[in-house]
């Protein structure tokens, strides 16, 4: 039976407490002083015997309750640790601060295979630098490279005061997670994708039945047209949603820069590599999907080792001899013509037809005609929200500019053009002069004429099939060039009277 003995508190009142208690024979496994409250643990005090007791207690001085509780506070404590330790997935280990191991959740007990309890965490992990690391930096460190039973994982220290550390161990694919959680900031999945034209409703029809696919993917588009949003959705949408999602810009960074990136790196691979080596992408994504944007910029070298490791999965890091193995899907991306470059010879053949398995073309802006003004809405109210200013709003007169513009920088020269306005426009109505794009001359004469957004449109289309008319003079090829039904076509050609009678 476990009992709560409460009283006013006084030199030697728990002395007496348990002196009462040890006069009857019976055994104390456990006291916790909490004053002005005891809490005893004795396994052989009945009932009856409380109750014989129950008035001697009372007439210690001070005392001024006694009950029965199911569980004492330091072992409810404990058992609420041993709960979180358990439910924590990741291994964890709690050192004194000569670096000796105090405790270990299952998590670790179950990969190294028996419990670490008194080992030095130098031994631990087979490395007798880190211990002579951690006790010179406090305990303090940087995300560092252990190895534990022959598993990669990275090693995470926090000090805690005057008792030693709390050390968390992760798989590389865990900080992919975190890593994939601060780059993402889209929309999830395929609302990202704004826009209801023909093309776009295409794309999306598309990328939706080869998202769920377990294949490698190539999106080909123009620069700036959305080809990671839509690799993004895929992997939204598809079994492998809950793992990482990490990108490499095969453009951005020099040839061995972008090998140690993607795949890692070991232990004293080069000048200045941290002491325990690196993962790369490929591992902190395990389960997951890398997404390889310009995959066309990527040099003979690494296409050679992409090749192998789509062969089996496997590699080795830069400077490394162990064989890694993951399970990644690969998405690439490339605005270059790849079928070209492989005639060429300046793209292999064999990279080429692994990466091609699946194949989404992203249609350029000016093919989205429809969806320029959604979307310059829609940039409006996030360049404003940004720059923290009043939302502003763009005036008619801005359309016929917006829609009659080629944009050759398709989706991201849309955006940048609108942040620009959001950011010069003194006034919250954004008008055709705020806006930095060829051809507002000819919108500005017509600007006193334009009142509202179905003029402007009506504008427009009256101008664009009057011109492609020439080249397409039927309903049927007019639609097939404007990726439309002919049934909409033929209505507006009704509409505006093209072609004009004699």
């Amino acid at each position: 039976m476990r009992i709560h003995v409460s009283f006013i508190d006084r030199v030697g009142i728990t002395q007496e407490v348990l002196a009462l208690l040890g006069g009857r024979n019976l055994n104390l496994d456990a006291v916790e002083m909490v004053p002005p409250n005891v809490y005893i643990d004795a396994p052989t005090l009945s009932q009856q015997v409380l109750d014989e007791l129950r008035d001697a207690l009372f007439n210690i001085k001070g005392v001024q309750a006694v009950t029965v509780v199911d569980i004492l506070p330091g072992q409810r404590r404990h058992l609420q640790l041993d709960a979180l330790l358990a439910a924590m997935t990741d291994p964890v280990l709690a050192l004194d601060s000569d670096g000796h191991v105090l405790l270990a959740n299952p998590a670790l007990v179950a990969l190294y295979g028996h419990e670490p309890t008194g080992e030095s965490i130098g031994e631990l992990f087979s490395d007798p630098g880190l211990l002579g690391v951690l006790l010179s930096n406090g305990f303090r460190l940087p995300l560092r490279e252990v190895t534990l039973n022959g598993h990669p994982l990275m090693l995470d220290a926090t000090p805690i005061t005057d008792a030693g550390a709390l050390l968390t161990l992760y798989q590389p694919s865990r900080i992919g997670e975190r890593l994939a959680a601060l780059h993402h900031d889209h929309a999830e999945g395929f609302d990202a994708l704004l826009g209801d034209s023909p093309a776009i409703r295409t794309l999306k029809a598309r990328a939706q039945r080869v998202a769920v696919l377990d294949a490698p993917l190539l999106i080909q588009g123009e620069t700036g047209t959305g080809k990671e949003l839509v690799a993004r959705a895929c992997h939204a949408i598809s079994d492998r949603f809950n793992a990482p999602f990490l990108a490499l810009n095969c453009a951005a960074l020099p040839e061995n820069l972008a090998e140690s990136e993607l795949f890692g790196y070991a232990p004293g691979a080069f000048t200045g590599a941290q002491r325990g080596g690196k993962p790369g992408l490929m591992e902190l994504a395990n389960h997951g999907t890398v997404f390889l944007d310009e995959i066309a910029e990527m040099s003979p070298y690494l296409q050679a080792k992409l090749l192998r490791f789509l062969n089996d999965g496997s590699f080795r890091r830069v400077g490394g001899e162990r064989e890694v193995k993951v399970n990644v899907r690969i998405l690439s991306a490339t605005h270059r013509d790849l079928e070209k470059m492989v005639s060429e010879g300046t793209f292999r053949e064999d990279l080429f037809y692994r990466l091609n398995v699946l194949n989404i073309a992203v249609p350029p802006l000016r093919e989205r005609g429809q969806d320029i003004l959604l979307l310059a809405r829609t940039f409006m109210q996030q360049a404003c929200t940004q720059i923290q200013r009043p939302v502003c709003r763009l005036a008619p007169g801005t359309y016929p500019a917006l829609l009659g513009n080629p944009w050759p920088g398709n989706v991201r020269q849309l955006q940048n053009v609108i942040f620009r306005a959001a950011a010069i426009c003194e006034s919250t109505l954004v008008d055709i002069g705020d806006l930095d794009i060829a051809g507002t001359s000819v919108a500005r004469q017509s600007d006193g004429e334009i009142e509202t957004l179905e003029e402007a449109v009506e504008s427009f289309e009256k101008a664009l099939l009057t011109k492609l008319y020439v080249s397409y003079p039927s309903t049927r090829q007019l639609a097939s060039r404007l990726q439309t039904s002919h049934t909409a076509i033929a209505h507006r050609l009704r509409k505006y009277g093209i072609p004009a009678k004699e």
